[in-house]
């Protein structure tokens, strides 16, 4: 039985072949590179669940392609279903849903109506497929999108042929049941047939073929025992690093070695058409860059925990150049790698300045940075996270300051009211005695020449703002006059020594720690800082003043 339903098969393959559309056809072919999607165990016919997990758009252009050529389609064979269980007497339920696709629907109904025989297509299919009549349609050769389209194509026009063989033996030749059963046939079968021989290679000439430089991205690299790897395969063998510090060349890639133990880390990657035209090492700590050959390209960041930037699909010599920062603080700890073609070279050490590096070449480890924007990082994590604009006045009664931010002192409101309101800005204040805290949650009334100016008469005022767009303002002020209002890292601060004083030792070129660096000169200029004991202390209070018009 099996060579004679194998020659009728094959027979009628080319003619159901010919009218399936490519996009479903590849869509098929891919199955075994892809999870299968997960379902509610409930009990179903095997045929049916495996249906489950082909896309509807595959189901119903499936469906519209093969309808009149399979209701026209004469198929000699020989008999095949003398051995199934005759239909059941009595009646039975069935629930379904318009929203459900046809083809899914009467093949399970199709489970219901004539039990066994989804399983019987699926190990006659099997069968055939294995037959060595079937060989010559399971060839496939071209591009990544026409072999993927041959290889679901025929399974599935041997499914559907096969399916239609024994469906109309069994009495049931609706075309939507047979479509159903052999899609979820033939995707059994795909997801577990191995691919084309020339399958890889295709990927691989279409990954050439697409790959556009330059590229950038950033992903978290989830750190094992001090290292992640930039590698083509497997994560390679690695020695001490004690050559630079911080990483080294290996089998198809190479390894950096971090401050954390395991964990995140933020990863950058740019891959350059060209060599960089100079080294970049403010704002980082180690920089190294050296060589590597690739075998085949394609190497991507390991073990990563998302998807990020791969290296050039072609073999060749390369050249990263790691760029490592926070190796010493974990909490700030991040990487740039930047890669690009380069004929094989010594290392190349641009900056070595991290104490971690130190250790690992053997060399004397330097003192401790003294690094006062630190204590502020807890503004993470707190409400003022994402925008706000701190400000801290002193010598002006909490009163006066309110009215010069625009507010009327006598007409508090509780919190939860002004953060619902979403209208007018509002602030609240914490009076310290001598000074006066201003918190603005997503204002920035704070950081207006007017305002400042007017709550310094007296005193001194300084305040530092930032939002979620990224844009900041630090500004001082002192007995009414405003001794300076910039961006910090873009604008010139100016040269007034008090100013000079506050930012000393604040590298505001780095834009790491940029909120942090301004509330250390904001709290140098007025000898009142932030703490987070203050936030607690104003949302014990409760209130807070609307700034009506502004």
């Amino acid at each position: 039985m099996g060579e004679s339903l194998a020659a009728a098969v094959s027979a009628a393959v080319p003619v159901v072949r010919a009218v399936l559309p490519p996009a479903p056809a590849a869509a098929l072919g891919r199955l075994a590179l892809e999870p299968p999607p997960r379902f509610p165990n409930w009990p179903e016919a095997e045929v049916v669940r495996s249906l489950r997990t082909v896309p509807s758009w595959v189901v119903e252009r499936v469906h519209g392609a093969v309808e009149l050529t399979l209701a026209a389609l004469v198929i000699p064979a020989p008999p095949v279903t003398g051995e199934l269980t005759p239909p059941p007497d009595g009646a039975f339920g069935f629930a379904f849903t318009d929203s459900e696709a046809e083809a899914m629907r009467e093949t399970r109904l199709l489970a219901h109506v004539r039990p066994g025989l989804l399983d019987l297509v699926a190990d006659l299919t099997a069968a055939v497929v294995a037959d060595e009549a079937i060989t010559p349609f399971l060839t496939a050769e071209g591009d990544e999108a026409a072999i993927a389209a041959a290889h679901g194509g025929a399974h599935l026009a041997i499914a559907l042929v096969t399916t239609a063989i024994a469906a109309r033996e069994a009495g049931q030749p609706g075309i939507a049941a047979i479509v159903g059963t052999a899609l979820g046939v033939a995707a059994g079968l795909l997801r577990a047939a191995p691919m084309p021989a020339g399958y890889a290679g295709a990927v691989r000439e279409k990954e050439r073929a697409e790959y556009r430089l330059p590229r950038s991205g950033s992903t978290s690299v989830d750190v094992r025992d001090h290292v992640f790897a930039l590698t083509e395969g497997a994560f390679p063998a690695y020695g001490d690093f004690s050559e630079n510090g911080l990483v080294e060349a290996a089998a198809g890639g190479v390894v950096i070695r971090t401050g954390t133990a395991a964990g995140p880390v933020r990863v950058g990657v740019r891959v350059l058409a060209e060599p960089p035209a100079e080294v970049e090492t403010r704002g980082w700590e180690e920089v190294v860059d050296l060589g590597w050959h690739a075998d085949h390209g394609s190497a991507v960041l390991v073990p990563s925990a998302g998807a990020g930037v791969t290296t050039p699909p072609w073999p060749g010599e390369y050249r990263v150049r790691v760029h490592a920062y926070g190796r010493d603080d974990p909490d700030v700890e991040s990487y740039d790698l930047w890669i690009w073609a380069a004929p094989a070279g010594p290392p190349r050490v641009h900056a070595r300045a991290d104490r971690l590096g130190h250790r690992l070449r053997g060399e004397p480890e330097p003192a401790p940075l003294d690094r006062p924007e630190v204590r502020y990082r807890w503004i993470q994590q707190s409400g003022l996270a994402v925008a706000a604009t701190v400000t801290v006045v002193t010598g002006l009664p909490t009163a006066e300051v309110v009215r010069g931010f625009g507010a009327d002192p006598d007409r508090p409101e509780p919190l939860t009211a002004l953060r619902e309101a979403y209208g007018d800005p509002w602030l609240a204040v914490l009076d310290l005695g001598g000074v006066v805290l201003v918190i603005e949650e997503n204002g920035y009334q704070g950081s207006h020449e007017e305002v400042l100016t007017a709550v310094s008469r007296t005193g001194r005022a300084a305040s530092m703002f930032w939002n979620v767009n990224a844009l900041t303002r630090l500004s001082l002020a002192r007995d009414g006059e405003v001794l300076a209002s910039f961006e910090p890292g873009l604008d010139e601060p100016g040269a007034h020594p008090e100013v000079a004083a506050a930012l000393a030792g604040l590298d505001l070129a780095d834009h790491r720690d940029h909120y942090e660096k301004g509330l250390v000169a904001v709290e140098r200029f007025t000898g009142r800082g932030l703490l987070a004991e203050d936030l607690e202390a104003v949302e014990r209070a409760g209130v807070g003043y609307r700034i009506p018009g502004a």
